[in-house]
């Protein structure tokens, strides 16, 4: 029988239970009240931290040539972000709209003049029959041709118009991001000082370390994927303006995208160099395909030099984190798959050594003599 001191002891952990309950469910709902309040600043915070801790070594040699004003470094720099994303969004759309005025000005004149394929179209390897055939028939009857094709030409409208309206919201959040990562870099000390603070308290005494660790990953990345995808576009595209292929510029773009992507920029390249072998001669075709594919290759030897550096871990890692967080959280899980794989590493690493200095050394046995220091 229940004795009315175990009576009170179960009323008690009972009400202290449910209290703890109460409380826990309130907490919950405030974290995710709060999550929702601020999920719609997530990712702009993120990027700005991205970009300011990329861009401080740069904003600090500013600082320098502006006499110490941190403020003014920081503006300048995010100012000038802005209008790098602005300027050729604005050249690529002018472009874009031109182009679509033109064609539906064409279209309703009825003076389409489109010419027709050569004999080289037909000869490319496996595709150039279906291509050939393609072609002549928007040559030689366009209207038919359009029609046919409708399905596939509405498909392409749509998929333009919705990367065009994707692109246009990404625009504004890396607007955002800038403005939030010069915030940041104007108070680097003190957003430094409150992260590390905080990180100390979550993980330790390895905190401060695994901060300095998070920043160098940052850069690393940024300069192994996107300087990579920078320096591969800069030759794809100067390839592209010499030889006065169409939308060179546009195609640029594109290689740009892709090499940050992760994605092999021979994906625009190969039909490029068919066009050029269809409307040039053999020998500049053959100086062009060259050109394109050295260039379109050359990240394989690039990654391994820019990779990495000024992080003590292993490039391959570091490029798997990228890759793999970009396949699951898009362009931003570039940079935090690396850290997250990084830190994940790191901690592999101080776990093996503790091991090593936690392994007892073995002790003599008994029938061997033991040395004993002379006095």
């Amino acid at each position: 029988m229940e004795t009315p001191m175990q009576h009170h002891q179960s009323k008690l952990f009972i009400n202290n239970m449910m209290e703890s309950a109460i409380r826990i469910g309130l907490l919950f709902i405030l974290v995710v009240w709060t999550f929702d309040i601020i999920k719609p600043f997530v990712i702009p915070v993120l990027w700005g931290a991205i970009i300011a801790v990329a861009l401080m070594p740069m904003t600090q040699k500013l600082e320098r040539a502006l006499k110490g004003r941190r403020g003014l470094a920081a503006t300048i720099l995010a100012l000038a972000g802005i209008i790098l994303l602005i300027a050729p969004f604005w050249m690529v759309s002018s472009s874009l709209f031109d182009g679509v005025s033109h064609a539906v000005e064409v279209l309703q004149s009825g003076d389409v003049d489109i010419p027709g394929p050569t004999q080289k179209v037909a000869d490319i390897p496996l595709i150039g029959d279906k291509l050939f055939e393609v072609w002549a028939l928007f040559a030689n009857n366009l209207e038919k041709a359009m029609l046919h094709f409708l399905p596939q030409i509405k498909a392409g409208v749509s998929a333009a118009a919705g990367m065009l309206g994707s692109s246009l919201g990404s625009l504004v959040m890396f607007i955002v991001s800038l403005a939030i990562a010069g915030g940041f870099m104007a108070h680097a000390e003190k957003c430094s000082a409150a992260v590390s603070t905080v990180a100390v308290r979550v993980v330790g005494s390895h905190g401060e370390e695994w901060t300095s660790l998070t920043a160098a990953t940052i850069r690393s990345v940024l300069l192994g994927v996107v300087g990579v995808a920078f320096i591969q576009s800069l030759l794809i595209g100067s390839a592209l303006f010499t030889f006065s292929i169409p939308a060179a510029g546009l195609f640029t773009i594109i290689v740009f995208i892709l090499g940050i992507a992760q994605l092999p920029p021979l994906i625009v390249v190969l039909p490029l160099i068919f066009y050029v072998f269809s409307t040039h001669d053999s020998t500049p075709a053959t100086i062009f395909t060259v050109w394109v594919i050295v260039a379109g290759l050359s990240d394989s030897f690039l990654k391994p030099m820019l990779m990495g550096r000024g992080v003590d871990v292993p490039m391959p890692v570091i490029l798997i984190g990228a890759i793999g967080g970009m396949i699951t959280a898009g362009i931003i899980g570039l940079f935090l798959g690396a850290v997250i794989l990084a830190i994940w590493y790191e901690l592999f690493m101080t776990w093996l050594n503790t091991e090593e200095s936690s392994t007892p050394l073995p002790q003599a046995s008994n029938d061997e003599p033991v040395d004993s220091p002379e006095k």
